[in-house]
């Protein structure tokens, strides 16, 4: 399952000069200290309205609605458990997942796309968790699904929902991505807004039974079987390979996400967990386990999800997602409304790891700072970034490059053509650049 082929255009970097950019990132602190003197001095319970008002207008900086006491802090709100399911402000509608138009022939077999600009933190809401389907997604009766593990173990078994659930269970937080996600990049810069070049990539935590567990109670062969082929029960029959080794190491056969039951499109009421690995691998509405001495080129790994070479070869079983990131704000379709600070912030993962160190630059690659990891940062996981940074008003690029815990660094888009050209969909995980212009519009460039 490994590709050592784009494994090797990483090299490992010194951590860049910080004191190339010293001058504004001390504007930046200077700006974020003022930000936050004025916030502490305008939320001080001493200071009488009045004072305040001729404070605030003072400094030319007053805004009359602090004044006005609006109906929700003069009246009764709604009653405990109107909603037994909560729901997002309606103010924040906006935010959802989206398709994007004539991608596939028939909604059924599209994609969702997660609003990556909107979120913050390492953890997607279930809601917002990204779609993939290759025949449309069902809401199946979990007293009615079976899961059925066989092949060369000594005993064949078939688990109930029930059965599975008494199991010892563990909860792992972690990342899917699709291996076409940022597939557009490869040609040509197609894609608006972070939410469509980088939306097919999610993180939950999931909770289930280890897959090992279940292998060891059934009496795996282990000498002989070598691979386990998983079965989902959607029309389309999703069929992948796992390595044995990878089988028995961290993958999950899981029944929740986010600490409740799994939502129907993603997976309900049981879904293959296999961290680091591309998201078709993880199957869904999982029916079957099968082991086997070899792997079963099944339709969706032995003509999908492979990569199509510059000497026109096609590589299969190339599933690990590599290092990878992007800035998700301020990102493609955004707008900087004024000159000043900002907090530059991102998402960064790896498929072989944790994430160790995030760059980032603001002048298309000529200068990098090393960016701050919110915690925790974990293996095969999303990890946030966050970076100060004082816009002059002049145009930009900014864009972010990702190391992680095996040394890989998160190639430029030309290196990663240099060995894989430009005719491939899957595994593109190159650096993105976002262009800032005069006016403060911010949109989708290739530097490189």
């Amino acid at each position: 399952m490994s590709d050592p082929l784009q494994h090797t255009i990483g090299r490992v970097l010194p951590a860049p000069e910080n004191h190339l950019d010293a001058e504004r990132l001390e504007q930046a602190r200077k700006a974020r200290r003022s930000f936050m003197g004025k916030a502490l001095a305008m939320g001080a319970g001493a200071v009488a309205a009045g004072h305040a008002s001729r404070a605030l207008a003072s400094e030319g900086e007053g805004d009359p609605a602090i004044l006005k006491m609006p109906e929700h802090t003069r009246g009764l709100g709604r009653p405990v458990a109107e909603n037994p399911y909560g729901q997002p402000s309606k103010w924040e509608a906006n935010l959802q997942r989206r398709q994007s138009p004539g991608l596939t022939r028939v909604p059924q077999a599209s994609v969702s796309f997660t609003p990556l600009q909107g979120l913050f933190g390492m953890i997607t809401p279930s809601g917002l968790h990204f779609e993939r389907h290759h025949q449309g997604w069902w809401d199946i009766d979990p007293s009615q699904h079976r899961l059925m593990v066989h092949g060369l173990v000594k005993r064949s078994r078939v688990f109930t929902m029930d059965d599975l659930m008494r199991l010892p269970s563990v909860s792992r937080i972690h990342f899917i991505e699709c291996g076409a996600n940022s597939a557009p990049e490869w040609g040509n810069v197609a894609l608006p807004t972070v939410q469509y070049t980088h939306g097919m990539v999610s993180c939950s935590e999931f909770t289930g039974v280890r897959l090992s567990t279940l292998l060891e109670m059934c009496g795996v062969d282990k000498k002989l079987g070598k691979f386990v082929l998983a079965e989902g029960a959607d029309g389309s029959s999703m069929t992948r390979t796992i390595d044995m080794e990878r089988a028995m190491e961290d993958c999950i056969v899981a029944w929740a996400m986010n600490g409740e039951m799994l939502r129907p499109e993603n997976g309900y009421p049981l879904r293959l967990v296999v961290p680091g690995i591309q998201g078709v691998s993880w199957v869904k509405y999982l029916r079957r386990l099968e082991v086997g001495d070899q792997k079963w080129a099944s339709k969706d790994e032995a003509v999908h999800y492979i990569d199509l070479m510059p000497d026109g070869t096609h590589r299969q079983y190339t599933g690990i997602q590599e290092c990878k990131s992007v800035i998700t704000t301020p990102s493609g379709g955004q707008m900087l409304l004024d000159k000043g600070y900002y907090n530059v912030s991102g998402l960064a993962w790896s498929g072989r790891g944790s994430i160790k160190r995030v760059d980032v630059s603001v002048d298309g690659g000529r200068n990098w700072r090393t960016a701050r990891l919110e915690g925790p940062v974990l293996d095969k996981a999303l990890t946030r970034f966050n970076i100060d940074w004082v816009w002059d008003g002049q145009p930009a690029i900014l864009q972010s490059r990702a190391i992680d815990s095996t040394g890989y660094v998160q190639p430029k888009i030309n290196q990663l053509r240099a060995v894989r050209g430009t005719r491939s969909i899957y595994h593109q995980n190159a650096i993105q650049s976002w262009k800032v212009a005069e006016n403060g519009e911010v949109s989708n460039v290739q530097v490189y």
